[in-house]
């Protein structure tokens, strides 16, 4: 947990952050993606023009993270930014960590031009429904279609 008068930096991810990042979201999910995450630093890396990768540290280390991107024009939208990832340990939860990155998130959105922030998540995470449903998220005017591909 984190103590009273601690200060909590929010900056750019760096490689050196890679294994923390993937602890926590292994944490989260249950699966270690080492190869997913490595991917989407790489990537990160190359368009950083509009993909955003934050961590939020506390005397050097990693507590949460987040991961975005600006998109534009798929299906009709307007240029929106896209929250791809978050993540918080388990112990720091319920701390305003989250909170924090994602409005850090949305601010560099803002001040490329983006009015609208969009995300997706499962309907049974609750606990991931509720943090975004108390940021100001809500149902938004798409609809996620999938099929099965597995027959």
């Amino acid at each position: 947990m984190i103590e009273t008068g601690v200060h909590i930096l929010i900056r750019d991810a760096t490689e050196l952050d890679l294994g923390a990042i993937i602890a926590i979201d292994a944490q989260i999910s249950g699966i270690e993606k080492t190869a997913y995450w490595q991917d989407a630093y790489a990537e990160y890396q190359r368009h950083k023009v509009n993909r955003v990768f934050l961590v939020a540290t506390a005397d050097d280390q990693v507590l949460g993270f987040i991961m975005g991107e600006i998109r534009a024009w798929e299906f009709g939208s307007e240029p929106c930014g896209w929250v791809f990832a978050i993540g918080v340990l388990e112990n720091h939860k319920l701390t305003g960590i989250g909170a924090r990155l994602l409005d850090d998130l949305c601010r560099h959105f803002k001040q490329n031009g983006v009015n609208k922030v969009r995300t997706m998540t499962a309907k049974q995470d609750n606990e991931l429904l509720s943090f975004f449903r108390s940021q100001g998220l809500m149902a938004g005017p798409y609809l996620q279609l999938e099929k099965d591909l597995s027959d």
